[in-house]
């Protein structure tokens, strides 16, 4: 019997506890029903549970022979600020917030491996099983890390994982290096001089100033940054004014850029504050810039790469397993954790056409089923291959 068959044994269980969390949804650090599930099922399953990192965060421990090696897993539990339009019977009872990103389907299958280990404890070492909290939007990520994630829980290398839509269940999909770019927040507040629209050279116009310096950022892109490379600076909202023949005293732009590398992301910041506070002055008013680093880049590290595609291949075959992903722009702060450990992030397919090929974020999402004991199963072989059982006789 395949590993993933043996899995499908816990399949039901592993859909009762992914959509009884797809039903409750809770978004950043309010994640406390989702932490008491986790908690509660991880104690059951007879892990040692810890809490409070990062509010809600969970951390279950499970230990095994005699080796002192160990290795972090992680999964996410935060839903978003989306209204759901499925509707079908596990559809959200909390208005406004929806799991749109399968960050359910990634607890439960996280969940299930913590259950199957438990009872078949074949490798040598400890397992970490880390569900974070608040991953879309504020970076719960970083602030486990800085709660003291991996001084409380040492680990040699630590594994990420997300469903991909479009990707047939049973395919997983990785590269080696930046996988996953930055997420990079900015805000400019223009204030000039307000006036009447028909008298515009009584007037220090901000929206004009705000048009130029968007179209200046632009060029951070095409003459700043190295071709080889890449980076995005979308400014996404501008907010000003409150009637048409009126200059307003202030514009907000809002927006985010994406990088792969450190050293480019460097280099944006600093253009685009520089260019944002010349061009303000040269319109005769003041800019107040600020740039939140609030995604680190998703970085795999070769060595662990090659663990975690060796996994993959074990348990699904070569054919099923593409080591050659195009990096994508989205971002995951799972990179946080990477900065602190190496590791290996990949993503498991989560099928095509209507069961699974919706796009996440999209407000008729939902985590395809079938996809739970690949996952479930992956967890488990990329243990018994990291911490194997008979390391300790050898």
């Amino acid at each position: 019997m395949s590993l993933i068959d043996e899995l499908k044994r816990i399949q039901p269980e592993m859909t009762e506890w992914r959509r009884d969390i797809h039903r409750h949804p809770e978004t950043a650090f309010e994640e406390d029903r989702t932490a008491d599930k986790v908690a509660g099922l991880l104690e059951e399953f007879g892990l040692q549970v810890h809490r409070g990192l990062a509010k809600t965060g969970v951390v279950g421990t499970l230990k095994a022979g005699t080796g002192n090696r160990a290795i972090g897993l992680r999964a996410d539990m935060d839903a978003l600020d989306l209204q759901e339009l499925n509707e079908f019977d596990h559809r959200s009872v909390n208005d406004g917030k929806m799991h749109a990103c399968g960050h359910d389907g990634h607890t439960a299958m996280l969940l299930g491996a913590a259950r199957h280990l438990s009872a078949n404890p074949d490798f040598d070492g400890t397992v970490h099983f880390i569900f974070q909290p608040a991953e879309e939007n504020l970076a719960g990520g970083r602030v486990m890390v800085q709660d003291g994630l991996f001084e409380r829980f040492p680990v040699e290398a630590v594994y990420g994982m997300h469903n991909w839509p479009g990707l047939p269940v049973g395919k997983f999909a990785a590269c080696v290096g930046p996988m996953m770019a930055s997420a990079d927040f900015f805000e400019l507040k223009l204030t000039g001089r307000g006036g009447h629209g028909a008298f515009p050279h009584l007037s220090r116009d901000p929206v004009l100033a705000a048009a130029h310096i968007i179209t200046a950022w632009q060029s951070i892109v095409s003459r700043n940054t190295d071709p080889m490379k890449a980076a995005v600076i979308s400014a996404t909202q501008i907010e000003s004014g409150f009637t048409g023949n009126v200059i307003p005293e202030t514009a907000v732009i809002r927006g985010t850029t994406r990088t792969f590398d450190a050293g480019v992301q460097d280099m944006v910041e600093e253009r685009m504050g520089a260019l944002a506070r010349s061009l303000a002055e040269g319109f005769g008013m003041r800019a107040d810039f600020r740039y939140d680093r609030r995604y680190a880049p998703t970085v795999n590290s070769p060595e662990e790469f090659g663990h975690a595609m060796a996994a993959a291949r074990a348990l699904v075959g070569e054919a099923n397993v593409n080591d050659h992903l195009t990096p994508v722009m989205g971002a995951e702060d799972f990179g946080w954790m990477l900065r602190e450990r190496p590791g290996c992030y990949v993503f498991v397919g989560n099928g095509e056409g209507q069961q699974g090929g919706c796009e996440v974020h999209n407000p008729n999402y939902d985590f395809n089923d079938d996809t739970l004991p690949v996952g479930a199963a992956y967890w488990s072989q990329l243990v018994r291959m990291q911490l194997p059982a008979d390391r300790a006789a050898g």
